[in-house]
C-alpha cells in the first residue's frame, strides 16, 4: 500500500520478445512453465528495453535542451561517468567509466547533459571503440566548441565470463578534436582525469 511503481514499455515490443525469450530457455533444456521461470521471459523483455532505450533518445536534443551563451573558453571536464552497456557480439554487459571533456566555443550545455549523452549511445547494442567516438561526435556537432575528449575504461563480461576468461582485464578506449589534438591540451586532460581531487 502507499507504492506503485510505473513503468512503460511497448506492448508489441514485451509481446513479441517475451514468446522469443521463452523459446530460448526451452531450446537451451530448461522448462519455461516451471515456477521460477514462468514470468523470466517477460522480465528479460521489459530489461532489454530498458538496457537499450539508447535507440529512441536524441543526443543533440539533450544537448540543446540546455544550451547556454557563455564567454568561456576553459576546458570543462565531467569525469568518473558510470557506463553500462551490451557488447553487440554476444550481448553481455560492460561496464567502467567515461571521462568527457570540452572546451567551448560560445557556446556550453548542462552538465547532467554530457551524463545524459553517454547513457544515450551506451544504453544501445555496442562496441566501445564506437561508443567512444559518437559521445564525441554528439558534443563537436552540437556545440561546436574548440575541442572534445572523450576517454572510457571498461570491463567487458565476454572477456571475462567466456572466450580468454581474463577477469582482470580493462579497455580503454580515447578520442580527440580540434584543441585536444594538441599534446599540451591533451596531457592536461589526461592529468585531471588521473587526480584525485575530491
Amino acid at each position: 500500500m502507499g507504492y506503485k511503481k510505473i513503468e512503460q514499455y511497448d506492448e508489441e515490443v514485451t509481446l513479441g520478445l517475451k514468446d522469443n525469450y521463452k523459446k530460448c530457455l526451452d531450446l537451451l533444456g530448461e522448462n519455461s512453465d516451471r515456477e521460477g521461470l514462468v514470468k523470466t521471459p517477460e522480465r528479460v523483455a521489459k530489461a532489454m528495453q530498458f538496457l537499450t532505450q539508447g535507440y529512441s533518445l536524441d543526443a543533440h536534443a539533450i544537448l540543446d535542451s540546455a544550451k547556454f551563451h557563455e564567454a568561456v573558453s576553459e576546458m570543462i571536464i565531467v569525469k568518473d561517468i558510470e557506463i553500462y552497456s551490451l557488447c553487440e557480439h554476444h550481448m553481455l554487459p560492460f561496464f567502467g567509466k567515461a571521462h568527457v571533456a570540452y572546451i567551448p566555443n560560445g557556446w556550453i550545455t548542462g552538465l547532467s547533459k554530457i551524463a545524459r549523452v553517454v547513457d544515450v549511445y551506451a544504453r544501445r547494442l555496442q562496441v566501445q571503440e564506437r561508443l567512444t567516438t559518437e559521445i564525441l561526435h554528439a558534443i563537436k556537432d552540437t556545440l561546436n566548441p574548440l575541442g572534445v575528449a572523450v576517454v572510457i575504461e571498461a570491463s567487458h563480461l565476454c572477456m571475462m565470463m567466456r572466450g580468454v576468461q581474463k577477469q582482470n582485464s580493462v579497455t580503454t578506449t580515447s578520442a580527440f578534436f580540434g584543441q585536444f589534438e594538441k599534446n599540451e591540451t591533451r596531457s592536461e586532460f589526461v592529468k585531471l582525469i588521473s587526480a584525485n581531487l575530491h
